[in-house]
């Protein structure tokens, strides 16, 4: 960022300042600027009327053509520093006659009037006025005498003064910044006050508070703002409210549907177990239908006791039955109970005891493992570790990995990364079950892929006792 201040009060006191000091000083400028025309123009008139009133006093009793002594008495009653010609005669007075330019005494003599010029010489601004003598006949005919008196004057005095005027115009201007500080503070306080109600309020919303609403002060642009985010704050709360209450009936049902479906699946079971040791002894066609019905009973099953398990976690009934327990005997026991020890190698350089519900660990290594093997592919590996913090345990397989859009939702409830393949064992509720049962020990499940190739996930355990947001060595419900 630039050096222009970010916060909106310090923008709009800069902004304010600015705009104060400008036009202070663009009136000062112009103020000084109109003085100092004023003052030079009322020096010029005021030296042009005195160089010609003494020269109209002596004209009349100059004899025509002039001599030399004319041409100093002229000169004499013009003042210091001048200059007075007639053709080849010559009476000046003065340094400063040597200022006189050619273009001014050009000019006199063609256009046989009064003519001024400010030149600077040394660093000094000077004042050369060049004037002709006028003979006025009888019958009041002015015809030119050929006599030319210049004279000239040191400003110096005048542009002191200017600079005197410039100096009081940037003082005042100077003066005006406190004051435009002050009214700029005063300012910006009641212009952002609504603004930072506003804020507090969008806070409250953004913390969950729906109910926040601020009343509308005016009738300007931010008291329409006001009520457009208290509009907005209002859909939402409506939204929300009808969104939480079909997700707690949509949870409600499925709990409901899950229960009711314990004591007829239970039956059902039974009647399979019974149908499964007689199929041996059935026809073909028969055996094949027998065999297909067990295994959809056996999934239904597992799909109820998933909803009731997620059921619970979102009740907040899930408890945890905390014991001591050797980490790596626990995995292996999980794998070598559903027949996979030979197939996952598990990697464990030390003991590691943590205090844990080793049926809800059992519950996670399985799942990982069970999808390891399902849809990744050999070599399907557990590492096992322990920091003096947390707990480690990596599943990664030798497969293609998870595809990168996948990521994200793979601990989504029913999401199955190959929409296609619906009939897959698991209900889609796997890895959504091991992360709540991560979360509820304190730690967490992450998924990923590996450096060269295969699927990643990682559980994270704290080893200072598992504390969950549920609480532990509660029973389940």
């Amino acid at each position: 960022m630039g050096p222009w201040p970010r916060g909106l009060r310090a923008r709009l006191l800069v902004a304010f300042v600015l705009v104060t000091v400008l036009g202070a000083a663009a009136a000062a400028w112009s103020g000084a600027g109109s003085a100092s025309t004023a003052l030079v123009a009322s020096a010029e008139q005021r030296l042009t009327e005195g160089l010609t009133g003494r020269i109209d006093a002596v004209t009349p009793q100059l004899p025509h053509p002039p001599d030399r002594d004319a041409l100093d008495r002229l000169r004499a009653a013009a003042g210091p520093d001048t200059l007075v010609t007639y053709r080849n005669l010559r009476s000046a007075d003065g340094d400063g006659t040597g200022l006189v330019t050619g273009e001014l005494r050009t000019a006199v003599r063609t256009r046989h009037e009064l003519v001024t010029q400010r030149i600077t010489a040394d660093g000094r601004p000077w004042l050369l006025i060049g004037t002709p003598v006028v003979i006025t006949a009888p019958d009041g005919a002015r015809t030119p005498s050929g006599i030319e008196v210049y004279s000239v004057h040191d400003l110096t005095g005048v542009e002191r003064q200017i600079g005197g005027l410039a100096a009081a115009a940037a003082g005042t201007a100077a003066l005006a910044l406190p004051p435009a500080v002050l009214l700029a503070l005063l300012a910006s306080r009641s212009v952002l006050r609504p603004v930072r109600r506003l804020r507090d309020t969008a806070q409250r919303l953004a913390d969950g508070d729906l109910g926040a609403r601020l009343p509308p002060r005016g009738a300007d642009e931010l008291a329409e703002l006001t009520a457009t985010v208290n509009g907005m704050a209002e859909s939402l709360q409506t939204s929300m409210t009808a969104m939480r209450r079909m997700q707690a009936d949509a949870r409600r049902f499925a709990a409901d549907v899950s229960h009711e479906l314990r004591t007829p699946l239970s039956t059902l079971t039974a009647v399979v177990e019974v149908l499964a040791t007689a199929a041996d002894g059935m026809p073909a066609d028969a055996r094949e239908s027998a065999e297909l019905a067990i295994t959809e009973t056996h999934r239904l099953v597992r799909l109820v006791e998933d909803l009731m398990e997620v059921s619970r976690f979102d009740a907040g009934t899930a408890r945890l039955r905390l014991e001591e327990t050797e980490l790596t005997g626990a995995v292996r026991d999980c794998l070598r109970a559903r027949g996979w020890l030979d197939r996952v190698d598990v990697e464990a350089p030390e003991e590691i005891r943590l205090r844990l519900d080793r049926r809800r660990l059992d519950v996670i290594m399985a799942n990982l493992a069970g999808n390891a093997l399902r849809h990744g592919g050999p070599p399907v590996r557990i590492r096992l570790s322990a920091s003096r913090e947390q707990v480690r345990a990596e599943v990664t397989d030798g497969g293609p990995g998870l595809p990168e859009q996948v990521v994200p939702q793979v601990f989504d409830r029913f999401y199955k990364a190959d929409a296609v393949r619906t009939r897959t064992p698991g209900s889609g509720l796997g890895l959504a079950i091991a992360l709540e049962n991560a979360r509820l020990h304190g730690g967490d499940l992450t998924a990923g892929n590996a450096d060269g190739a295969g699927a990643r996930f990682v559980l994270r355990l704290p080893r200072d006792g598992a504390v969950g947001v549920n609480g532990a060595d509660g029973e389940d419900g």
